[in-house]
This record gives C-alpha cells, sequence and structure tokens, in this order.
C-alpha cells in the first residue's frame, strides 16, 4: 500500500465507519497518547525499565500502526500529501546530512 492509498483507506473509514473526524486537537491529543504507548513498550522491553507481565502481551506494530493512523487523520484534516512532504523530507535529510552520519567517529 502506498501513503497516498492509506490516506485515502483512512479517509473512507472515517467517513463511513467513523462518521466523521476528531478535532485536529483531540487528535494531536490522541498522537500523543498513542506515541507514549509506543515508548513505554520500548522503554520496558528494550531499555532498563522491567516489563510488566500485561506489558509483554501488546503488540509494538499495532501499537506503531496506532499512531500512524492518527498521524494520517491529521494529515488528511490539514491538507497534507504525506507522499508529497515525506519526500520533501528526505531530500532535506540528505542535503542536510549527505556526509554528517559517515564522518560521525560516535557511530563509526
Amino acid at each position: 500500500m502506498t501513503i497516498e492509498e492509506a490516506q485515502k483507506k483512512v479517509d473512507h473509514w472515517i467517513n463511513t465507519i467513523g462518521v466523521r473526524y476528531f478535532s485536529e486537537l483531540t487528535n494531536m491529543a490522541m498522537l500523543t497518547e498513542e506515541v507514549g504507548e509506543v515508548a513505554r513498550i520500548i522503554a520496558r522491553r528494550y531499555g532498563e525499565q522491567s516489563e510488566k507481565e500485561s506489558d509483554k502481551q501488546v503488540d509494538l506494530a499495532d501499537e506503531m500502526a496506532d499512531v500512524l493512523w492518527v498521524l494520517i487523520c491529521l494529515a488528511n484534516q490539514t491538507g497534507i500529501d504525506l507522499t508529497e512532504a515525506f519526500e520533501k523530507n528526505m531530500q532535506k535529510k540528505t542535503a542536510r546530512d549527505g556526509d554528517r552520519h559517515l564522518n560521525n567517529p560516535k557511530i563509526n
């Protein structure tokens, strides 16, 4: 699935099953909540914090998909073409960081 297809699929779901988009402010709060859930899993599963038994059953992929879902909702609501935005962002990073990481002794 392309990013464009994902944006269309989310929009179709919202307009046929979800009734309407939540407000941008509500979706921003939901995005923050979902990112927090991803952070919790990663901190416990891959970081130094111990993982609770209840956290061991949580599907990290599903939580990441929740983040993507809400981000797509916000993009749709604000008229952002995520494909175009991502391509521009990749160009920016490549121009800015083309040699930066290759020459970083901390990661080489």
